[in-house]
């Protein structure tokens, strides 16, 4: 592997599409902007194991990006569509630290706020706002009680001659995902309505030469966003043409490239080619997640017209498989190799190092596979997400017990077992709770969360209980085999953020027979491996 060190070697591999700026005497000057773009950052400050993005890296990559285009005589904005936090253990035990003030090394120019800025009390979203040196940015949240915005809507950059007007737009999903405890404060409205208004706000008042949305409300191919909040198409389907100039998104976590009209490319892999979304006049891209490529597009604004130049999804140090000459599959760099930046590496390297340390030690062993990818939880039943289920049944000696999906972060590998490992898996310090059902009252609950589909974070994970649905009704539970009873009373154990309403689970915490524990999911799972092992994946595979 070759290692990028000047700049003119990195430029011939990376390309450079536009011209020069000109003009003529007949028309305005011809205007260019480059928009750089990474969005779910989710932790990933640090390279993961196979040495794959992290910010160091990507600071190479942007520096010799925003370079170019500078010395071709672009206006450079560099974008984030949200969601820094929660993720990696070495970031989430530190709130971010590393990531926020990483971003500010890099230089950031905008951020969008995400569902998972949310994650923490607001007075650690607070802190996260001083260690950085941009806005964050969302017009569609409001404080209840004032019905202010609770943060910047906009922020206009003036650069090259040009006006540009960034709109900040956060998912209204975050009312239904997001904490109540963090958020019951704050209105997350409409973001068509509020775009709207205030759009035709910031013409009146700057007249800006290219508007952009930047979103925290996910690429949803043709509209088609089932029980999620309307996202990025929608939003540019629903405006008069041409409101938004361009939309840059996150929260979907995918590489929005097309083949066609409102038909995804299923086949994008590292290092291919990238066609955005267009909608109604508006370019809508994203950058799959964690940093794992930096998007580049360039722009040409020519009599109040900008068309697209050229779009790239640039992989930060990703690894693809390709065939060899004998038929095997071998791990390659899907492009050249990025040299981290040696100077944000060595920052970072502090936090990574202390982040390591409050989190090394084996808990235990498993002896196959726990599936907790999102893919998989979201979709179908798993084998981890019984097990993080019997171990929150034994916290409170419950009859069955519940989860959603969405609260299952990742997998565990087979083999030893790290508090690492726990913590990827549950990274946001839910207690566990339980519910004292009488049968009659846990049918209609019952009836609410085994309704919720597939490809969602509400879609329920379940242990020692099955049921039936017809008609869009529940019409058969059993509970450890036995018909639901309902003068019984049932024991359930659920985590804190779906007993006060996380994921749009129905509140539980002002009902009668609801006790909270001081116990952590984390802990619960930790304590739960380490005395059942070497744990046997087998016992738990759904059936």
């Amino acid at each position: 592997m070759r290692i990028i060190i000047l700049f003119s070697i990195i430029f011939s591999v990376l390309g450079c599409t536009s011209p020069a700026p000109e003009s003529t005497s007949n028309s305005t000057p011809t205007e260019y902007l480059t928009v750089l773009h990474t969005n779910d950052n989710h932790g990933r400050f640090w390279q993961n194991e196979k040495g794959e993005y992290g910010m160091a890296a990507r600071k190479t990559l942007i520096d010799s990006l925003r370079n170019d285009a500078q010395k071709q005589g672009h206006a450079v904005l560099l974008l984030s569509g949200g969601d820094i936090n929660t993720g990696i253990p070495e970031s989430d035990l530190q709130k971010a630290e590393p990531d926020f003030k990483g971003m500010s090394l890099i230089g950031y120019d905008a951020m969008a706020l995400g569902n998972h800025e949310f994650d923490n009390p607001i007075d650690v979203l607070k802190q996260q706002q001083k260690w950085v040196d941009f806005p964050f940015l969302s017009a569609n949240i409001f404080e209840k009680e004032s019905g202010e915005h609770a943060f910047d809507s906009y922020k206009i950059f003036k650069k090259n001659g040009l006006t540009i007007a960034v709109i900040g737009l956060t998912t209204t999903d975050t009312a239904k995902i997001g904490n109540p405890q963090y958020i019951g404060h704050l209105e997350f409205k409409d973001p068509v309505d509020v775009t709207a208004k205030l759009a035709k706000e910031i013409k009146a008042k700057y007249n800006p030469d290219i508007t952009i949305a930047l979103t925290h409300m996910g690429h949803y191919v043709d509209a088609s966003f089932g029980i999620n909040a309307p996202g990025d198409v929608t939003l540019a389907r629903s405006l008069p043409a041409n409101t938004l100039d361009m939309i840059i998104g996150g929260h979907s976590q995918e590489p929005v490239c097309m083949s066609d009209t409102n038909v995804n490319d299923d086949n994008f892999k590292p290092g291919l080619a990238c066609k955005p979304d267009q909608q109604n006049g508006t370019y809508i891209m994203q950058a799959h997640e964690w940093g794992k490529y930096v998007g580049k597009a360039e722009f040409k604004l020519e009599n109040g017209k900008l068309t697209l130049l050229d779009y790239k999804l640039m992989p930060v140090n990703l690894y693809v498989d390709k065939v060899q000459a004998d038929g095997s599959t071998k791990a390659v760099l899907a492009n050249e190799y990025i040299k981290p930046d040696p100077k944000l590496e060595s920052y970072l390297a502090v936090y990574q190092a202390k982040g390591a340390k409050q989190i090394e030690g084996t808990i235990g062993e498993v002896d196959a596979r726990l599936e907790g990818d999102r893919n998989k939880v979201r979709y179908q039943q798993t084998n981890l997400a019984r097990v993080i289920i019997q171990a929150q049944m034994d916290v409170v000696n419950a009859d069955f017990g519940l989860i959603s999906g969405g609260g299952i972060r990742s997998s565990i590998e087979a083999g030893k077992v790290s508090y690492k490992d726990i913590l990827k898996v549950h990274p946001f310090k839910n207690r566990i709770t339980y519910m004292d059902w009488q049968g009659s009252d846990l049918w209609d609950y019952l009836n609410t969360v085994t309704s919720f589909p597939p490809d969602a974070g509400a879609y329920l994970q379940y242990h020692k209980i099955s049921f039936e649905r017809k008609n869009n009704q529940l019409v058969n539970v059993l509970i450890n085999g036995e018909p639901l009873n309902k003068n019984k009373t049932y024991r359930m154990s659920l985590n804190s953020y779906n007993a006060s309403g996380g994921d749009g689970y129905p509140a539980l915490t002002n009902k009668k027979g609801f006790v909270s524990t001081d116990e952590t999911d984390a802990k619960a799972l930790q304590d739960f491996i380490s005395k059942n092992s070497p744990l046997k994946a087998a016992e738990f595979t759904p059936k």
